[in-house]
């Protein structure tokens, strides 16, 4: 829940923020209407930025490979003694 209202009070924030700049001369009328455009173009970067670096840094679990082979062997010697034959181990 906390997540949420965090959320909810980051694009309130933003939109005041922009209601403001369209209300002023600060930023010229044409460019303040783009601007929620360039925040999901800027949203969609970050979104791909986050998913590069978590794939850069994705961990590696030596132990949780070798449970997971011999979980596979396992498998393999349950079916067969079921009967399926996987030709060449």
């Amino acid at each position: 829940m906390r997540h949420v209202i965090k959320i909810i009070t980051i694009l309130v924030a933003i939109s005041a923020i922009w209601i403001g700049l369209l209300q002023t001369a600060v930023i010229p009328n044409s460019h303040t209407w783009l601007l929620p455009i360039y925040l999901v173009v800027l949203l969609g970067c970050y979104g791909l930025l986050m998913v590069g670096v978590g794939l850069m840094r994705f961990p590696t679990c030596p132990q949780e490979a070798m449970l997971l082979q011999q979980d596979i062997i396992e498998a393999k010697e349950f079916l067969k003694q079921k009967g399926v034959d996987f030709g060449s181990d």
